[in-house]
């Protein structure tokens, strides 16, 4: 067995209030990550594990991209910060100008942000403040869906739904609704890929437009595939009926692709792979390969002209962050992309996808798994909680992978999987050969 490290381990325990984390448990049987090269983290106790999760649905890339780091390194050296309020650097324009060549037309803006929930909400202040400058300042009411994750601001939480999320901070928003989430249909279980039943759930949408009036409905805001969640895939025609309904009725559709940009579902986004172009995109996670915090809006260009239109003189959105466009960010982002295209790491799952399906399915039949949802690099092994004790099937089978080699995140009793882009099948077979061997251990 290894031995701890103590050079590698923080004596104060207590000042840190760590992010969605049992601290208390936490601090009984600490793990520390100390270091990280391509597919693999190492921790303090010197056992290296296989990242499963591209540390949280992140590092598209694999760890320690020198290319980025000595781009960070450059950028550092000569310039460290400048803002963009009225002002700008030439890096944020560039970075921009390129950046939004790999999105589906017409999002052609961007509005840079410093995370997912930053990107969430100010897509949901633009949808607002849009129709305000349209003349429709009724459509207020933000519309989510059952089982979302949309960040943990106040905008994308009131619209998220995922009740354990938002119980903890009151009724939050006025005026948000939530449709029909699209898990839970038996007949989808176990699917090879994109499930073939449920596109009518997409017209709950119109149960709300009958309930509040089109009027009153700024934009609805749905991840392509939920994440967060527990990977819950589209039914085929699903998200093309909601694009629909926005459209005649005068919606906005917001894409929530913090998750699946920047490669993870086969394409540089959903809205391609899928062919369903939303009229804002989020996006955040994979867009520096983790290395700099940073996430970007992408907005359709009428929604951008509706803006620069006004005949109101000054600042056309009163919205920014003190980091957006940040220098360092753009540089992190600039080789980040360099990459992508060097590597053509965004067809990657596409060319992974039948081997992912195969092992990731061949898990069907042992003993409680209930159901497997797979897509491109993206999978969920969903097991039945135990009577009486509910998620402790599924802390239990992550800890038995990771004390085997493999890292995956356990949401409830469900194991999710989203590994970096440049995985290979071999590793692939590991990972659910693995995740096979728990689910058998801990039944």
């Amino acid at each position: 067995m290894n031995t701890v490290d103590h050079n590698l381990v923080p004596k104060d325990l207590d000042s840190f209030w760590m992010p969605f984390s049992a601290q208390r448990n936490f601090k009984r049987d600490p793990r520390f990550i100390v270091s990280a090269r391509g597919m693999h983290y190492t921790d303090s106790l010197g056992n290296q594990v296989l990242d499963g999760s591209a540390g949280l649905w992140c590092v598209n890339a694999g760890h320690y991209r020198e290319h980025i780091n000595e781009a960070i390194a450059q950028q550092l050296s000569e310039l460290d910060f400048a803002h963009n309020f009225s002002s700008g650097h030439p890096l944020a324009f560039d970075y921009a100008s390129r950046l939004v060549k790999q999105f589906p037309d017409p999002l052609n803006h961007v509005f840079f942000t410093n995370s997912g929930s930053e990107s969430v909400d100010t897509a949901l202040k633009i949808a607002l403040a849009y129709h305000r400058t349209r003349g429709e300042a009724g459509r207020q009411r933000l519309i989510g869906r059952e089982k979302a994750y949309h960040g943990m601001g106040f905008g994308g939480l009131s619209i998220s739904g995922l009740v354990k999320n938002r119980n903890p901070f009151g009724l939050l928003l006025p005026g948000t609704d939530h449709i029909r989430q699209t898990h839970g249909l038996a007949e989808n279980t176990f699917s090879r890929g994109l499930p073939e039943q449920g596109d009518y759930l997409a017209d709950d949408l119109q149960r709300l437009v009958e309930l509040h009036g089109a009027d009153a409905i700024a934009a609805v805001t749905v991840e392509p595939i939920g994440g967060a969640g527990g990977v819950h895939l589209p039914p085929q025609g699903y998200l093309q009926r909601l694009r629909d309904i926005c459209t005649e009725n005068g919606i906005l559709l917001i894409f929530d692709e913090v998750i699946t940009g920047f490669g993870r579902v086969g394409a540089c986004s959903a809205a391609e792979r899928f062919g369903v172009v939303p009229d804002i995109m989020t996006t955040a996670k994979g867009i520096t390969n983790a290395t700099v915090p940073m996430g970007a809006v992408f907005v359709s260009d009428s929604i951008f002209e509706t803006f620069m239109g006004t005949d109101v003189a000054g600042v056309e959105l009163t919205h920014g962050y003190t980091y957006s466009g940040h220098p360092v960010a753009c540089a992190a982002g600039m080789a980040t992309l360099d990459i992508y295209e060097r590597e053509a790491l965004f067809d990657r799952p596409k060319q992974l996808q039948e081997h992912w399906l195969d092992c990731a399915l061949a898990l069907k039949g042992v003993k409680n798994v209930i159901d497997i949802r797979a897509f491109a690099l993206l999978a969920a092994v969903e097991m039945a909680p135990r009577h009486n004790e509910p998620l402790q099937r599924g802390a239990e089978a992550a800890k038995y992978c990771y004390e085997n080699g493999v890292w995956v995140r356990n949401i409830g009793d469900s194991l999710v999987l989203s590994p970096p882009l440049i995985i290979s099948e071999e590793e692939i077979s590991q990972i659910f050969n693995v995740i096979g061997n728990a689910i058998e251990m801990v039944s």
